[in-house]
């Protein structure tokens, strides 16, 4: 299993959960086994600056590749993309559960 995790922060505090809502179409992409986004409550005493988090589980590397490859999420790239400052992402394979 292939567990892809994405970290954004907003240009401005406003943004933050329209950012969330536009994120939440990667959701209508059908190759993931599990997918959500979620607004990061800031309660840790270190970081603060990622502001939302979507995260993905998806069976394999050609899962994930349709997943990047489906029009829904080039629409989102391009809806969300002027609204955030930071993009950050980690894909790794997990062992557990699959």
């Amino acid at each position: 299993m292939i567990r892809h995790i994405v970290f954004f922060s907003a240009r401005k505090r406003e943004d933050v959960e329209r950012i969330a809502e536009e994120l939440g179409m990667l959701g209508r992409i059908p190759h993931s086994d599990f997918f959500e986004v979620g607004i990061n409550r800031k309660v840790d005493q270190i970081g603060g600056e990622v502001d939302v988090v979507v995260y993905g589980e998806f069976r394999d590397e050609e899962a994930l590749a349709a997943y990047k490859a489906h029009p829904i999420y080039a629409e989102c790239i391009a809806r969300v993309r002027p609204l955030r400052e930071m993009r950050m992402a980690a894909d790794f394979v997990s062992k557990a559960g699959g």
